[in-house]
């Protein structure tokens, strides 16, 4: 592939393993970069970078309380409210009373939310094929599965896992002695 960096092609210009630099080192560039990649195209589509995390997350399906969602979020619950009221403003998500519970307020995303959040979706991950297109085909696809591996862990989990001192993966271990792998979802308490 012509223009591609070198290191990314040889896999002798790969570092030793022990003289790797830092994963956040590594990944606090690439996920600036990101990010402001994302800017321009959230603009186009009338939503700021909050307002499309909370598109995602009610995408998911419906929340019961902004705590929940905000928690969801890893966001602070007052500093949400601004964006939700603009969301609802613009038709991409819906605010409703709990029909258990009338103070509780049941978040959800509409059709026209989900709409745009596909949109900005599919805007966003057009700009990142650029990206992944320089790396070679297996290193793309590995690079792939380990982002959705990590990306189903917890917050917990993950912080378990580096406070453990173990390897990735390796947070909980059996009655021998030898370590278990975390599922994405799953949890090493018992």
């Amino acid at each position: 592939m012509t223009g591609q960096d070198p290191a990314l092609r040889d896999e002798a210009a790969l570092p030793d393993e022990a003289a790797r630099p830092d994963l956040a080192a590594v990944l606090h560039p690439l996920t600036q970069a990101l990010i402001d990649a994302e800017l321009p195209v959230l603009a186009a589509h009338g939503l700021t970078m909050w307002g499309y995390v909370v598109l995602n997350a009610l995408d998911g399906g419906p929340v019961r309380t902004q705590a929940a969602l905000a928690e969801q979020i890893s966001a602070d619950k007052t500093r949400i409210i601004s964006t939700l009221d603009r969301l609802q403003a613009a038709g991409l998500i819906s605010r409703q009373p709990d029909p258990g519970d009338r103070r509780v307020r049941l978040l959800a995303i509409t059709p026209a939310g989900q709409a745009r959040r596909a949109a900005v979706q599919a805007g966003i991950q057009a700009n990142e094929e650029h990206l992944l297109a320089l790396l070679p085909a297996a290193d793309r696809q590995g690079f792939l599965r380990a982002l959705r591996a990590y990306a189903g862990l917890s917050r917990a989990e993950l912080g378990r896992t580096l406070q453990a001192g173990q390897p990735a993966g390796q947070a909980g271990s059996t009655s021998t002695g030898s370590p278990t792998a975390i599922r994405p979802g799953a949890t090493t308490e018992p």
